[in-house]
């Protein structure tokens, strides 16, 4: 008797799941098919993520509340259509690893049962420097999220010191993960030391909250995890469901991100307007989410500024104002190869090789 199937429709290309009425959230009675139909309304902020990435399969072929095995090598028999490429680990062996750039090929791994979404930080075409530095906030026992927000300010303030800029978003479970786009310059190594750099700033600055202590013995606080930027490691992008009881995402609730995404559409067919206004939603509901840090949204600081304006009748004002910020902006930027060469320099120096 052949398996009960469904087919979902992901621009413009038919992706089939298989055993779609499996419960994969027993707390909930959410299935398969809802995980699948969550993915596919989210695919444009999702693959923000993960687009262009190397990825490694977490799955959860049981549900949730199973144990997930992690798979590194694509599957054997894949569609044409899923790209794969080799990549080495510091154990010299290899593996071809799934890159997802579409909405499609997304849906294919979730229907191998992954829950969550787990990229590398480097892009398929330079899989030797990463683009990114991740500060993962990681909360000990009984540690409370008021302390993991209060950590991740000091981040913002550390990194805005030198001329960095950190993207934060919940992690989906109790802390905070930072990503820091970075010039894909530096080895896996330099990289690392660098986000050691920033731990330990952060615990100088705040050692009764925060600890860079690698035994987990000598941890307190909320402990920065500097070593999710060694070569092997990696972490559930944003709009990752995660295994957990409430449905979390990583970023953001997952209810919340499907609806934002259905009205942001419905919109964008009623009035034709621009594919921006979904990535300005998107933005919206992630800063949300993220909100715990105090930081406004990109779409709350858009509609702040036009009401500004309108009040002072001061345009001409306010656009010598955003030239302003955008010329501090690049100012900082450049600024910013220098101060990660000074930040792995002094990691270096700090690790001692560690």
């Amino acid at each position: 008797m052949p398996k009960a199937q469904t087919v979902i429709e992901a621009a413009g290309r038919e992706v089939v799941i298989t055993n779609p009425d499996k419960i994969f959230f027993p707390a909930t009675g959410y299935t398969k098919l809802d995980l699948a139909k969550y993915y596919a309304a989210v695919a444009d902020g999702a693959l923000r993520g993960i687009a262009a990435r190397p990825f490694v399969l977490k799955r959860y072929v049981n549900g949730a509340d199973h144990e997930p095995f992690f798979q590194k090598r694509a599957p054997e028999n894949h569609p044409d259509w899923i790209e794969t490429v080799e990549l080495r680990f510091p154990s010299g062996r290899t593996a071809h690893e799934i890159v997802i750039r579409t909405p499609a090929q997304l849906l294919w791994v979730v229907n191998l049962g992954c829950i969550d979404l787990n990229p590398h930080p480097v892009r398929a075409d330079d899989l030797d420097h990463p683009d990114e530095l991740r500060v993962d906030l990681d909360p000990g026992p009984g540690v409370s999220f008021d302390d993991v927000r209060r950590v991740a300010l000091i981040v913002r303030d550390v990194l805005d010191e030198n001329a960095l800029v950190g993207w934060p978003k919940t992690s989906g479970s109790r802390g905070i993960h930072v990503n820091v786009r970075v010039e894909r310059r530096w080895t896996f190594d330099q990289v690392r030391r660098g986000a050691l750099a920033v731990a330990r700033e952060v615990e100088r600055r705040a050692p009764e909250i925060a600890t860079s202590k690698w035994w987990k013995e000598e941890r307190h606080g909320v402990f920065l995890d500097y070593n999710q930027n060694a070569k092997d490691r990696t972490v559930a992008s944003a709009w990752s469901v995660r295994p957990t009881p409430g449905l979390r995402s990583s970023g953001l609730h997952a209810r919340h991100g499907t609806e934002t995404f259905r009205k942001a559409r419905r919109c964008v067919r009623r009035h034709r307007c621009s594919s921006r206004l979904v990535d300005e939603a998107a933005r919206a509901v992630s800063e949300a989410g993220k909100g715990r840090t105090r930081r406004r949204s990109l779409a709350s600081e858009l509609q702040e500024t036009k009401r500004r304006a309108s009040a002072r009748g001061a345009v001409a004002a306010e656009a010598t104002a955003d030239h302003r910020r955008e010329s501090a902006a690049q100012r900082r930027c450049a600024r910013g190869t220098r101060a990660l060469e000074e930040a792995t320099s002094e990691g270096r120096r700090e690790a001692g090789g560690g």
